[in-house]
């Protein structure tokens, strides 16, 4: 296998998710969040095509994620099968609840252009509610078991990365995963001032995506014993 390519590739698809994900929500679904689900019955101008634009990065956003898990998979589970195979798992989960979202998005959108006669703001508080929650759920709670915990961990107990950086994973994923279920079970705000616990997580996504593409795995780590590096073709 060509291990420094699959690092590279890999690196830049995490640089990818966030480059689809960050703009998708906080740009191009802005005209439905600040109407907090009175998109369908509200005032002002429609905002199809920037949701057909945050739609359409949401689906590079799950190709990526998918990537980041497939195309080390044969390096992980030189690590741990078991551990790769639910790695993969996660990153497919998350992906699901992504692409309900998704869809909420766009039927928002539908619903704005071509509403039936009748409608009221309750319908789109409903889809609104959804695509929220599906956020909540997927990024929220998945992201920070996969990408978090079970990658942290194929990381460190590897030393493909350097252990201390892979400590941001492990430590930052739980976090990540615990403030998603006190917003699910109402003990706090789903904006609320523990969303600064999910630093370390965010750190950990962005920082190995570069460290792949800058250094590659280390060759130093067991997973690689008794591999070459094939040449790039």
């Amino acid at each position: 296998m060509n291990y420094r390519r699959i690092a590279t590739f890999t690196g830049w698809l995490w640089i990818i998710t966030f480059v689809t994900s960050i703009p998708a929500r906080l740009f191009f679904y802005g005209p439905v969040l600040d109407h907090e689900g009175n998109y369908v019955t509200g005032a002002g101008t429609d905002a199809r095509t920037l949701i057909g634009i945050g739609a359409l990065l949401e689906l590079l956003l799950i190709i990526s994620n998918v990537g980041t898990a497939v195309v080390p998979f044969s390096i992980h589970k030189r690590v741990h099968e078991a551990g790769a195979v639910a790695y993969v798992t996660a990153r497919l989960v998350e992906c699901t609840f992504i692409a309900i979202g998704i869809v909420c998005m766009l039927a928002l959108s539908s619903l704005r252009q071509d509403a039936p006669s009748g409608i009221d703001a309750a319908v789109g508080q409903g889809i609104f509610a959804v695509y929220e929650w599906t956020f909540g759920i997927g990024p929220g709670v998945f992201a920070g078991l996969g990408n978090g915990l079970l990658l942290g961990w194929l990381m460190y107990r590897s030393g493909l990365v350097p252990p201390r950086f892979a400590l941001f994973g492990l430590v930052g994923g739980p976090l990540v995963s615990l403030v998603g279920v006190l917003v699910i079970v109402g003990v706090v705000p789903a904006e609320g001032p523990l969303q600064v616990l999910v630093a370390p997580e965010f750190i950990w996504e962005l920082g190995i995506g570069i460290y792949l593409i800058v250094k590659g795995y280390r060759t130093s780590s067991p997973a690689l014993a008794g591999t070459q590096d094939a040449p790039l073709v």
